[in-house]
This record gives structure tokens, C-alpha cells and sequence, in this order.
């Protein structure tokens, strides 16, 4: 498995020479990398944004690898920057303490951020612990049912005006989340998949329900007023779509269920 990922990312890095060696626009840069660093805007305990092997260390993420492959062809050095979660990024972003991350282009995220074209789809579901009766996503909605989702989280956003009944904890974090499912606490936990198959792994004999009640589109965002870099942005996001690193690093990264978006 070591030798598999590592041959992973050595072809993520070829890629990446090639995007490097196009001459970049100084104006672009420096509305990407004000600092002279591109800063990744990161959290821990998702695949699609970083995670780290329990065994060999290895840092890994889709926001991981595709923001070294960015700051490859910015030709800047690549600094993460972690926050404890999703909302917390958009407000990193938006306070000049990041300068890019990879995310669902919400509508509510589209005020602050402006976007690449989505890169990657993954639909939005349940994970119940051991024991649930639950078995299908729309069965979820009862009273008496607690649901938890990460505060500020899209799948907050998307439930709270969705659902009638059920009642909804907010969890700080995605390792609280677990916590809380583990404990009983919640019936379910809401929010994508690839981030549910990584929570049920820790949490035995927990299952993903069938079904969803939403769709994320990942994509790469900046900070609104950058506009000298978006172009620029948009090409690179074109280019490790159709060359193939968007995928090298849904790979390396062990995410599940996502989908090319349409």
C-alpha cells in the first residue's frame, strides 16, 4: 500500500513539472500569493481537504495535493494553513489568513469566494452507528431523531431548511462528530460521503445509509477581489481535470464516492 501511494504521488509531481514550466503572469501571482507563499487552506478529518496516515505520518488530501500542484505552477513554495473546519476556512479566506482551498461551491460560499469549475462531485447522506433501524436516507426525518452536522458546515445550511422534524446538534468538529455517534448522542451524522466513509471506519459497525439529500461540487476557491488571479485559476483547474491530477489525487487521497460533475 506504501509503495502504491508513494507511486501515486511521484506521478502527481510529473504532472505538476509540466504545469510548472508555462511562464506565469506576475499579476496573477501576486493576486494568488500576496505573500510570496501560496497558503492552502486546510482541515483535518476529511479526505477531500487532509488526512494523515495513522501509520507512516504521510499527509494526504485532494485540498492537500492540489494546492502543492497549484503553488507548483505559480512557481511559490506551498504553505498549508489548518483551520478546525469548513466554516472557519471561509472566514480565514475572507480575513486574508489564506489565500486558497478546495470546497463545495455553494451558493452561500459563492458571496464570499470566487470559483474554478467543479472538479469533483460527491452526493451528501447519513451515517447511523451499529443497531440503527434506519435504512434509507429520506427515513431520516422523524421527530424524536438527532442528527448531527459540523457547525456552518453546507450540510447544516442544506438541512436546516429542508427538514420538519428531526432535530439537528451541531458538532465543532468532524472528531466530535464521532464522539457524539459512538456515545449515542445522535441518531445520525450528516454530511458528504467521502468524509462519512472515512468517519465510519473509526466508528465500528456504523453504515452509510442508501440515499441522499444533497450533491457537494468541489472546487477551487479564492477570495473575492482577486481578480487579476482567476483566470489563471481556471486554466490550472481545466488543465489537472483533463491531465488527470484531480483524480491522482482522489486516489492518493482514498476518497470514496465521488462522481465527475457534470
Amino acid at each position: 500500500m506504501a509503495l502504491f501511494t508513494r507511486g501515486i504521488l511521484l506521478s502527481v509531481l510529473i504532472g505538476l513539472a509540466g504545469c510548472a514550466s508555462a511562464p506565469v503572469d506576475p499579476a496573477a501571482r501576486q493576486a494568488l500569493a500576496p505573500t510570496g507563499k501560496l497558503r492552502v487552506a486546510v482541515y483535518p478529518g476529511s479526505p477531500t481537504s487532509m488526512i494523515k496516515d495513522a501509520k507512516s505520518g504521510e499527509t494526504r488530501g485532494v485540498t492537500w495535493d492540489l494546492g502543492r500542484a497549484l503553488a507548483a505552477s505559480l512557481g511559490v513554495p506551498f504553505e498549508p494553513v489548518e483551520f478546525a473546519r469548513p466554516a472557519e476556512i471561509v472566514e480565514g479566506l475572507k480575513a486574508g489568513k489564506a489565500d486558497v482551498t478546495f470546497t463545495n461551491a455553494s451558493p452561500a460560499r459563492a458571496r464570499d469566494l470566487d470559483f474554478s469549475r467543479a472538479l469533483v462531485s460527491i452526493e451528501q447522506g447519513f451515517l447511523v452507528p451499529a443497531g440503527s433501524k434506519l435504512a434509507k436516507a429520506d427515513e431520516v426525518d422523524r421527530p424524536g431523531v438527532r442528527v448531527g452536522v459540523t457547525a456552518g458546515s453546507t450540510s447544516e445550511g442544506l438541512l436546516s431548511r429542508q427538514v420538519k422534524h428531526l432535530t439537528l446538534v451541531r458538532a465543532r468538529n468532524v472528531q466530535e462528530a464521532a464522539s457524539l455517534l459512538s456515545s449515542g448522542s445522535i441518531e445520525a451524522f450528516a454530511t458528504n460521503k467521502a468524509i462519512l466513509a472515512e468517519l465510519s471506519d473509526r466508528v465500528p459497525g456504523s453504515r452509510i445509509l442508501e440515499g441522499r439529500f444533497g450533491v457537494e461540487n468541489q472546487a477551487l476557491g479564492i477570495p473575492k477581489g482577486r481578480d487579476a488571479g482567476l483566470p489563471f485559476l481556471r486554466r490550472f483547474a481545466e488543465h489537472a481535470l483533463a491531465d488527470g491530477t484531480v483524480q491522482k489525487a482522489v486516489e492518493r487521497a482514498g476518497v470514496r464516492g465521488t462522481s465527475k460533475p457534470d
